[in-house]
C-alpha cells in the first residue's frame, strides 16, 4: 500500500494521522462563516498551520524588489508644487531647485518632465516617479492647455498595454502609469475657476485626482473653510469624482474612512523644505510675521492628511484603482478599437503603428 494503512471501511490513512470522518452523534468538523459568500465551504482547524505566514512572504518579497508609485502635480506656477512633493517625501524629489535666491520662471513651452528617485525606507525600497506641469495656466491663451497632460497619462496606459500584450512579456512589466494627480487649486477663497473645473472634469476620468488648496495658510480659518465649501459644491455640480470616489468603496470600513476624507477634501496644504526650532524641536514650517506656520501640525494645515492619503492609508489603493479602474477602461477602450479595425483575428493584437495612429 506504499506506506499506507488500510482502514476496515476501506479509506486510507497516511500513518499517525486519524480519521477524519463524522461518527454518528458528532457534529461536522466543517462550518461556513454567515459572511461567506455561497458554496464557500469553511473548515475548523485542529492546531495551528501557518496560513498567515504568506503574509511575511509577501513582505519580504516587496523589500526585495520594492514597489513604484507614480505622482504628477498638476497646478499653475508659484503654487508651491516642487516644494510640496520635496515635504511630502522628506526629501529633495522635485526636478527644481528650490531654497535661497532662487526664483521660479514661467517656461515658454507647455513642458512635462519627470524625474525618477529610489527611496528606501526601513529596508522597503519605492521607485518614486514625480511628473511636474510647469506654466500650466499661465498664458494668455490657456485653451486645450489639459491636452498635453491627458496625452502623456495615456501614452503611459499605451505603454503598459504594449508590453503586457506580447507574447513574451516581461515578468514584472516597467509601471509609469500615473496613480495619483495632485491637483493645486489657488487660494482665491472664491469658486473655482471654469479652467480648473473643465480640467478636473477632463483628468478624473483617466487618473485619481486629488485636490489641494494651496498656499493655505494665506487664507483665515474662515475663509479656508467657506472655500472649502464652495469647491466641494462646485465639484459636485459639475459631476466630478475625485479620489477617493464614493462608488469604489468596497464595504462599511471604506466607506466610513472615505467618507471622513471626502469632507475634507480640498486638503488646504502648506509646503516647506526649511527647518526651524520650535520650543525644543526641529519642525518644517514657514516662518512668517505672525509666527512659525509648522507643516506637519494638524492645528496649521492639513498636510498630514494628504501624506497619510498618498503614502500611508491609501498608497495602494491608489495603485489598485490605477490599475482596475482607470487603466483598465482605456485597455478595453484600446482593445475594442483594434478588433475594429483588424480585419482577422491574428491582426487584432494592438500593431505599433496602428496603435500609434490612434492615439
Amino acid at each position: 500500500m506504499h506506506g499506507r494503512e488500510k482502514t476496515k471501511e476501506g479509506s486510507s490513512l497516511v500513518p499517525g494521522c486519524t480519521s477524519m470522518e463524522e461518527k454518528p452523534g458528532q457534529p461536522a468538523p466543517e462550518e461556513t462563516p454567515s459572511n461567506a459568500p455561497p458554496g464557500t465551504v469553511g473548515r475548523e482547524l485542529f492546531g495551528y498551520v501557518g496560513i498567515e505566514a504568506v503574509l511575511d512572504q509577501m513582505r519580504i518579497k516587496t523589500m526585495k524588489t520594492g514597489f513604484e508609485f507614480n505622482i504628477m502635480v498638476v497646478g499653475q506656477s508659484g503654487l508651491g508644487k516642487s516644494t510640496m512633493v520635496n515635504t511630502l517625501f522628506k526629501s529633495k524629489v522635485s526636478r527644481k531647485p528650490t531654497g535661497p535666491g532662487y526664483e521660479e520662471r514661467i517656461p515658454q513651452t507647455m513642458q512635462l518632465q519627470s524625474v525618477t528617485h529610489v527611496i528606501v525606507e526601513k529596508g522597503v525600497k519605492m521607485k518614486l516617479t514625480v511628473t511636474d506641469t510647469p506654466g500650466f495656466g499661465d498664458q494668455i491663451n490657456n485653451e486645450n492647455c489639459w491636452d498635453p497632460i491627458v496625452k502623456y497619462i495615456k501614452e503611459q496606459y499605451e505603454k503598459y498595454l504594449r508590453e503586457e500584450i506580447l507574447i513574451s512579456r516581461k515578468r514584472k512589466i516597467p509601471d509609469t502609469r500615473v496613480h495619483s494627480c495632485v491637483y493645486f487649486v489657488p487660494p482665491t477663497g472664491h469658486w473655482l475657476r471654469p479652467l480648473d473645473l473643465e480640467f478636473m472634469r477632463r483628468l478624473s476620468k483617466i487618473v485619481n485626482v486629488v485636490p489641494v488648496i494651496a498656499k493655505a495658510d494665506t487664507l483665515t480659518l474662515e475663509e479656508r473653510a467657506e472655500f472649502k465649501q464652495r469647491i466641494q459644491e462646485d465639484l459636485k455640480a459639475h459631476g466630478i469624482n475625485v479620489y477617493p470616489q464614493e462608488d469604489l468603496d468596497d464595504d462599511s470600513d471604506d466607506r466610513l474612512l472615505n467618507k471622513k476624507i471626502r469632507d475634507k477634501i480640498p486638503f488646504a496644504v502648506v509646503g516647506a523644505d526649511t527647518e526651524h526650532q520650535v520650543n525644543g524641536k526641529r519642525v518644517l514650517g514657514r516662518r512668517t510675521k505672525w509666527g512659525i506656520i509648522e507643516v506637519e501640525n494638524p492645528a496649521h494645515c492639513e498636510f498630514p492628511l494628504l501624506r497619510d492619503l498618498l503614502i500611508r492609508s491609501h498608497l495602494q489603493d491608489l495603485k489598485d484603482v490605477t490599475h482596475n479602474v482607470h487603466y483598465e477602461s482605456y485597455r478595453v477602450q484600446r482593445l475594442n478599437e483594434s478588433n475594429q479595425l483588424a480585419p482577422s483575428p491574428a491582426a487584432g493584437l494592438l500593431g505599433k503603428h496602428e496603435m500609434e495612429s490612434n492615439l
